[in-house]
């Protein structure tokens, strides 16, 4: 399942966010590449302990996203990341590491968060492969792509401006994303049928089969 996330982040903190990119220190992309990665990253990612706060500010207002919540059900965050494409930068197709950090996070979703808004940029498409063929991204500053990331998937070049995004993994508490879909599915439903009519008995049939899934499903 592959969602879009509208709004993560207001205007206002978006412009201080990149105010602060503007400052920060970038490094090679390559360095935090797994070896197979590594061929084909070619970015930036900021290395700079003045940005701890902002990453602890969206990861924040990741967690408190209604959408986020129900569709990543998450477990753990890894940490969050910062990286640029100036032109000719690019990340050719890889799959993502399925365990990140210490102690190992299992990375059962991506995340990218779009910080730059796509006029200001040409090329810089999130591409993702998935049975029905590829789906390209390329959302509005404050907007994310929430998708498996089993998923093969890359960036294409980018030929003019600055692509700046912030990106993390999620160990999802659902480890199976058929069963992380229906759950999607049911808690949307039931929300929707309490908003139009409040409690009833239908609205509690539902509410008890979604518990009951996830004491069978969750990984706590």
């Amino acid at each position: 399942m592959q969602l879009c996330l509208g709004e993560i982040l207001p205007p206002e903190r978006l412009a201080a966010i990149a105010a602060a990119l503007g400052r920060a220190r970038f490094i090679d992309g390559k360095a935090t590449a797994g070896w197979n990665a590594a061929g084909v990253k070619a970015n930036q990612q900021a290395e700079d302990p003045a940005l701890a706060p902002l990453a602890a500010e969206i990861e924040a207002a990741l967690r408190a996203h209604p959408v986020f919540a129900l569709a990543a059900r998450p477990r753990r965050l890894h940490p969050i990341l910062f990286a640029r494409y100036e032109p000719g930068m690019t990340y050719g197709p890889h799959v993502d590491d399925a365990l990140m950090g210490e102690p190992p996070l299992r990375t059962d979703l991506a995340l990218t968060l779009f910080l730059s808004e796509p006029e200001t940029y040409d090329g810089g498409e999130l591409s993702i492969d998935h049975p029905g063929g590829e789906q390209s991204y390329k959302l509005p500053a404050g907007a994310a792509v929430l998708y498996p990331a089993t998923s093969l998937h890359q960036v294409t070049p980018v030929t003019r401006g600055a692509r700046l995004v912030a990106i993390t993994w999620i160990q999802s508490l659902i480890r199976d994303p058929g069963q992380r879909e229906i759950l999607f599915d049911l808690d949307t439903a039931r929300r929707t049928l309490f908003a139009r009519e409040g409690k009833s008995r239908e609205f509690d049939l539902m509410s008890k089969s979604l518990a009951n899934l996830l004491r069978l499903w969750a990984e706590p």
